[in-house]
């Protein structure tokens, strides 16, 4: 059995669960463009029927902004950073219904500002492996360690993402939101994964950047949970995590365990 050995910790491994959105790629280079043009577009549709936000506009989806309102940061524990895309469009369907648009209409008005913005971010294919990532994926493979990606985002979307980055063929099970009935936290997810690797979830390891990943790992059961936070950012909402990483240069593969 192959072991992880993450900083001082040794953890036998036969499978890893990998999130996407900030575990294997850079997660504003992604999704801050999609969340700027869609609360850019959806304050230009309130503004047009003689509204705004409810609440602030960080409070939104989750954002952080500068002084010229471009995203510079996020909330690690909000809609952005841990809501599918249809949570975030019913959330933001709700800025529209409070301001009185019937609600069939603020679903439809939202969906088409989010292909929109989505259109803007497939144009750009702003998506990055995270530094080290392609070296531990490769030495994870080259030890036989079978990989999947357990994500909030659609299956298509996740495909599209790893093909960017050219790192879809490492993955043999991709699980998104489209795939379960109940998404993280809830642990049906990371089952469905550990299915189709063959392997049982005591066997499997979790890295993912929010605590929701690491809740989905112990609801399933799951052996470890690793939780991954690039330096500069403080890791308190990790508090569920087994270990916490910074990058993939501290974690070390050992295929005969030694």
């Amino acid at each position: 059995m192959a072991i992880l050995q993450v900083k001082d910790v040794q953890l036998p491994c036969q499978g890893i669960l990998f999130d996407k959105d900030g575990t294997l790629l850079e997660f504003l280079q992604l999704w801050g463009p999609w969340a700027h043009s869609l609360l850019n577009q959806l304050e230009a549709v309130l503004s047009g029927i003689g509204a705004g936000f409810t609440v602030e506009r960080g409070k939104v989806l989750g954002t952080v902004h500068d002084s010229e309102g471009h995203i510079i940061d996020y909330d690690r524990q909000g809609p952005l950073a841990i809501a599918t895309v249809d949570e975030s469009i019913g959330l933001l369907a709700g800025q529209l219904y409070a301001a009185g648009m019937p609600w069939n209409d603020a679903i439809t008005t939202v969906r088409e500002l989010s292909n929109s913005a989505m259109q803007e971010v497939r144009s750009k294919r702003q998506a990055r492996p995270m530094p080290g990532l392609v070296s531990f994926l490769q030495s994870c493979q080259a030890a036989s360690i079978p990989m999947a990606v357990v994500t909030s985002d659609s299956t298509p979307a996740a495909e599209e993402h790893l093909e960017w980055m050219g790192i879809r063929s490492f993955f043999t099970s991709i699980v998104g939101c489209d795939r379960v009935t109940l998404g993280k936290p809830n642990g049906e997810t990371a089952k469905l994964a550990c299915d189709e690797l063959h392997i049982h979830p005591d066997q499997a390891i979790v890295i993912g950047d929010s605590n929701g990943d690491m809740q989905m790992g112990l609801n399933a059961g799951i052996s470890h949970v690793i939780g991954f936070c690039p330096p500069g950012t403080e890791a308190v909402h990790l508090q569920d995590a087994d270990v916490v990483i910074g990058d993939y240069h501290e974690i070390r593969v050992n295929p005969n365990g030694a």
